[in-house]
């Protein structure tokens, strides 16, 4: 079993998406857990703001299908492969990191480049596992946050917890 970071991000009706998200994501990884959510402007074009969260689960599936199963959530949640990339979002589900594991496989990278420099991704995944050693920077999640918080505008908490989200909910 691998530990899988997650980013999720939606920007379009973004709590009841990111609600559906949680819904799909704990049916299919039993046992995940989910950051708190976090409002932050839209990053590379005007929108929106965004809501983000991390999560982190366990999973024995090779990347191909754990990223098959990733995409198919983000098109129950009205995300399509070919909707244009600086643009709203539906929903955005990125694996950041997967367990130590460093390398390229098709449509992935690992870990994931801008994890170090995006806060609404590292702060939210610091959270969860703040002593997790980043496979490349060899400091904890935690450290990288500490240092990247600084530098960045707050992290805006939003009342919004996916931990509590019912997984029998209708998805």
């Amino acid at each position: 079993m691998a530990e899988v970071f997650l980013a999720l991000g939606s920007n379009v009706d973004a709590e009841r998406r990111l609600r559906q998200a949680a819904t799909l994501l704990k049916q299919g990884f039993p046992g995940i857990r989910f950051s708190a959510c976090y409002r932050n402007p839209a990053v590379g074009f005007e929108g929106d703001d965004f809501v983000n969260a991390a999560a982190l689960f366990q999973s024995d599936a090779d990347i191909p299908a754990l990223l098959e199963r990733l995409h198919a959530i983000e098109e129950q949640c009205g995300r399509y492969r070919d909707d244009p990339k600086w643009a709203p979002r539906a929903m955005d589900l990125d694996v950041l990191l997967l367990d130590h594991r460093v390398g390229e496989w098709p449509g992935l990278k690992l870990p994931r480049p801008d994890l170090m420099r995006r806060a609404f991704m590292l702060g939210p995944a610091a959270e969860l596992a703040p002593q997790f050693r980043h496979p490349v920077a060899q400091r904890t999640l935690a450290e990288l946050w500490a240092a990247l918080a600084p530098t960045t505008p707050p992290l805006t908490r939003i009342a919004l917890d996916l931990n509590r989200v019912d997984s029998g909910d209708d998805a």
